[in-house]
């Protein structure tokens, strides 16, 4: 026993060893069209819009290769019935097993990961493929939601909401065997997450939250103490006992409305702009950051390709700021400044 568990360790701090040394060296874009975790139809296209927003051409300037692997596709099962009042658990569970495995292999071929959705019940597959490869992850969700409801405290059902409590061993005991789910085991602890910009709270989640103790950080939270102390509160208490993988996932509905209108369970009252750009900002600085989610644009609930536009090119920058954009311009290289003298003489010749 005693040699098992010092070959569990060695295998685990290898992988945290392999996360290290292949974090930020190069940028995978992976691409789930998927709406299926609830019930409006549209966010299967938030993938395309976010490209078009220019993601690429954004990504392309920072200093590591950017490789767009295109989009997944999805195949639904031809009989998918209700579970409880659980709408489509099959086809949740199939794309969330093919999106994990997409994700463990661009996170063990040395990419940081870049998940493009998609509903956030997509987080499920995303995170637990960063797991395979990076046991030991810490998990910052950013949303107006808590998404760690379960299939009894559900008020809608709908998968979106419940991502978070597939992950939690703490809930093992309170999870159904849901369908299409028989090939996920919870990995994830709840002092390995935190969230961040909460306002919207099923009873049932507030319960959950308060029970097992996890950080969290409400809107009023941020007005009262300031997003800077948020995040310092944060990263000291995911990083504070070790270096490790940092997961983000990002839910565009975390800002406000007025910023994000093409989504679809906005809630008034959100970050503001350079709130959030200051988080993925906090995020990268650590050097960390190995997996991001981005979810929930949904362009056919714009009222105007205006409010598209706004909303995907709001994503762009929080993706581009994770990966290093900076707000004090641009960092090309720049070896030298040519003398005035020169220059004098070229405009005089």
């Amino acid at each position: 026993m005693a040699l098992r568990g010092s070959l569990l360790r060695l295998l685990r701090t290898q992988l945290y060893l392999n996360c290290q040394q292949r974090r930020a060296q190069s940028v995978a874009i992976i691409g789930a069209p998927f709406s299926k975790g609830q019930k409006r139809r549209g966010v299967e296209h938030g993938p395309k819009a976010i490209r078009d927003a220019g993601l690429i051409e954004r990504l392309s300037n920072l200093e590591y290769p950017v490789h767009d692997f295109g989009d997944l596709s999805f195949h639904h099962p031809e009989k998918d019935d209700d579970f409880m009042h659980v709408p489509f658990p099959r086809t949740v569970g199939r794309a969330n097993e093919l999106l994990s495995g997409a994700v463990s292999s661009a996170v063990g071929a040395g990419h940081t990961c870049v998940m493009l959705g998609g509903d956030h019940s997509l987080a499920i597959g995303s995170v637990d493929g960063h797991a395979q490869q990076c046991p030991d992850l810490g998990l910052i969700w950013v949303d107006a939601h808590a998404d760690v409801n379960t299939p009894t405290t559900s008020p809608s059902g709908n998968l979106h909401g419940q991502p978070v409590a597939f992950m939690l061993k703490e809930l093992q005991d309170k999870m159904p065997d849901v369908p299409g789910f028989s090939w996920l085991k919870p990995f994830l602890s709840s002092k390995d997450l935190v969230y961040i910009g909460l306002r919207d709270v099923d009873p049932g989640e507030y319960f959950i939250l308060k029970k097992l103790g996890i950080q969290y950080f409400t809107m009023r939270d941020i007005d009262r103490i300031g997003i800077q102390r948020v995040m310092e509160v944060t990263l000291d208490h995911l990083l504070s006992r070790k270096q490790r993988p940092i997961h983000l996932s990002f839910d565009i509905d975390a800002f406000d409305p007025s910023l994000a209108p093409a989504t679809g369970t906005p809630v008034n009252g959100g970050l503001t702009y350079r709130e959030g750009i200051y988080i993925t900002e906090e995020i990268h600085n650590t050097g960390l950051l190995s997996v991001m989610d981005l979810v929930e644009v949904n362009p056919v609930l714009a009222s105007n390709p205006e409010a598209v536009e706004a909303t995907a090119t709001l994503a762009v920058d929080v993706i581009a700021s994770s990966l290093g954009q900076t707000r004090e311009g641009a960092h090309m290289q720049v070896h030298e400044i040519p003398p005035a003298k020169q220059d004098t003489e070229q405009l005089c010749n």
